[in-house]
């Protein structure tokens, strides 16, 4: 059975096709017959009891420099489609916060994936957290004491933004590194959020593993492997992605958070894992699908699509 599928994402135009997990996911509800609807984030609204979208009908297609075809700009109500793909990226800010509280309003009659409620009280850096005991030594904290205190306990650690993404501002720092005053200067300048604070793990310069769940369930991995002379392995900044097999303690970290994430309704999840230990937990726009893809052969986009049809109640 069909579905009417509305996407809210980041501009559409600038998407990599060969990389962009949207894109992937669009190009398969398309594949499965379901129609498309896409809007930008700004064009999001509550309007006298509607959450509406103002968007174009969306066509996709895999051709480098014309990947899509909108129609005329038109309203969309959001109560009135089966589902909406919540994939903006981050920053998790006042107005990511926002998108969730009016996305929630039509959820679940209209299904939306990942559920917003989990979204916002499940931030990808919190929710390990509840997990700490897979999770390498960790501080949340504002307090610069408390930041150098965390530092003598455990050495050279990595310091960054609590709501970033992407490997944007994300630190280094040794143990006798004499930038922390001014990093926290600069960090607390910017906003008034906590900080996080987590033990340096040399097993990154090996890679920082991506795990896929989908509803819970592991489907698959791959590692991504620092640039030469970074210790950021994200794809943004050049970490280069690679096959890599699902290991023993890798299917032990996702039963553990498996239930968790199927009971909350985050269908989609991506999970890094370094040296075996577990540092976010990433639910509101995780990447590496097309990647798993051609390593392995494994159409995540496709598993996602029946878990979402089985919530809606169509198929097995």
């Amino acid at each position: 059975m069909s579905m009417k599928v509305a996407v809210q994402m980041d501009p559409i135009g600038a998407v990599d096709i060969d990389a962009d997990s949207t894109f992937r996911m669009a190009e398969e509800a398309a594949a499965r017959g379901h129609s498309l609807f896409y809007y930008h984030v700004d064009d999001l609204a509550w309007n006298e009891g509607r959450v509406e979208a103002t968007g174009w009908d969306l066509t996709v297609r895999r051709v480098q420099g014309d990947h899509f075809e909108l129609s005329e700009k038109r309203t969309q109500n959001l109560a009135e489609m089966d589902v909406v793909l919540l994939r903006q990226d981050p920053p998790f800010d006042m107005g990511y916060i926002t998108n969730t509280h009016l996305l929630e309003m039509i959820h679940p009659k209209t299904t939306v994936v990942n559920d917003p409620f989990w979204v916002r009280n499940c931030p990808e850096k919190l929710l390990v957290l509840d997990f700490a005991d897979m999770s390498p030594p960790t501080m949340i904290a504002r307090n610069l004491d408390h930041i150098k205190a965390f530092r003598d306990t455990h050495g050279d650690m990595i310091l960054k933004p609590l709501y970033g993404n992407g490997g944007a501002g994300v630190f280094k720092l040794k143990a006798d590194d004499s930038n922390i005053n001014s990093l926290h200067e600069l960090f607390t300048g910017i906003n008034r959020e906590p900080l996080i604070a987590q033990k340096f793990l040399p097993d990154v310069l090996e890679g920082d593993k991506r795990v896929i769940l989908v509803d819970g369930e592991a489907v698959g991995a791959i590692n991504r492997v620092p640039a030469k002379g970074e210790t950021r392995s994200n794809m943004h900044v050049g970490g280069r992605p690679e096959k890599s097999p699902l290991t023993d303690r890798d299917i032990e970290i996702c039963e553990r958070i498996g239930p968790l994430l199927k009971e909350r309704g985050l269908i989609f999840v991506g999970i890094d894992v370094i040296g075996g230990l577990l540092t976010e937990i990433n639910v509101t726009s995780p990447t590496g699908i097309q990647e798993l893809e051609r390593f392995d052969g494994t159409n995540t986009a496709k598993l996602i699509w029946e878990a979402v049809e089985r919530r809606r109640g169509y198929g097995g």
